[in-house]
């Protein structure tokens, strides 16, 4: 929805989106009225918006990544991520992996070739259950180099992640980040899971993500995540609260 915004503060440039939806919401996001309604009415309050301010800040740093010349970019959790076909000219041979579920990967994979949309040959789809596979192994087996400067996103995934994934996930990526290597994401506080949270908005994200059959299960203490980075060798170059990434 965002693609077809007027607004530059809430307008991406993600024109591939819609031509992955069904025909009927295809035609219902062009409508301007319904695009207000689930805005306002259907989604979490704030949830639009962040949403949006969060895969802006984070497309920024995708896109200091290939200006960089950084050597691989892993995505995690990828649904239906479009940067790979979007920045394929600038990518070149700047390896792509993406990260998800195997059944999310057909999904999608079966939109490209039915919208006729081509994958560009650095784009590297990677099957993994992050609660019960091995990512370290699924990172071998596809031939990540370790020795390459690379760049980590997850997306709208720690939170969803059970503790023990969330800590060998960024094991892993300690392991497996060559030099100058970065990873950016988003959180949860711990105190949202532990329903100490007094903000509406949040409880009524936390309802809307139980309702969608997902649960949230990791978080991190408010002030701590300098410390958390610190804890598996990670310095801390850049922190937003929601007001900054609304400024941003």
């Amino acid at each position: 929805m965002s693609s077809l915004e007027t607004n530059n503060c809430y307008r991406s440039d993600d024109h591939i989106a819609v031509l992955l939806l069904p025909n009927f919401f295809r035609f219902l996001v062009r409508v301007p009225l319904f695009r207000m309604l689930f805005s306002r009415k259907v989604a979490p309050k704030g949830m639009y918006e962040y949403v949006i301010a969060r895969s802006k800040y984070i497309e920024s740093i995708f896109k200091h990544a290939l200006a960089e010349r950084f050597g691989q970019i892993v995505i995690f959790g990828a649904g239906f991520d479009t940067r790979a076909l979007r920045f394929k000219d600038t990518a070149g041979e700047i390896r792509i992996f993406e990260l998800d579920i195997s059944a999310t990967q057909n999904a999608k994979i079966g939109q490209y070739l039915k919208r006729g949309l081509e994958m560009p040959e650095n784009l590297i789809f990677v099957p993994i259950d992050f609660d019960k596979e091995s990512l370290s192994a699924k990172l071998e087996e596809v031939g990540f180099d370790r020795h390459k400067r690379s760049l980590f996103i997850l997306e709208g995934v720690l939170m969803y992640l059970q503790p023990e994934s969330a800590n060998k996930t960024f094991r892993t990526m300690q392991e497996f980040a060559g030099m100058r290597s970065e990873v950016v994401f988003d959180y949860i506080y711990s105190s949202v899971l532990l329903s100490e949270s007094h903000s509406d908005a949040e409880r009524e994200i936390v309802r809307t993500v139980s309702k969608a059959g997902e649960q949230w299960h990791f978080g991190i203490g408010k002030g701590k995540v300098e410390n958390f980075l610190t804890d598996y060798g990670f310095e801390l170059i850049e922190h937003l609260n929601s007001h900054q990434l609304e400024q941003a």
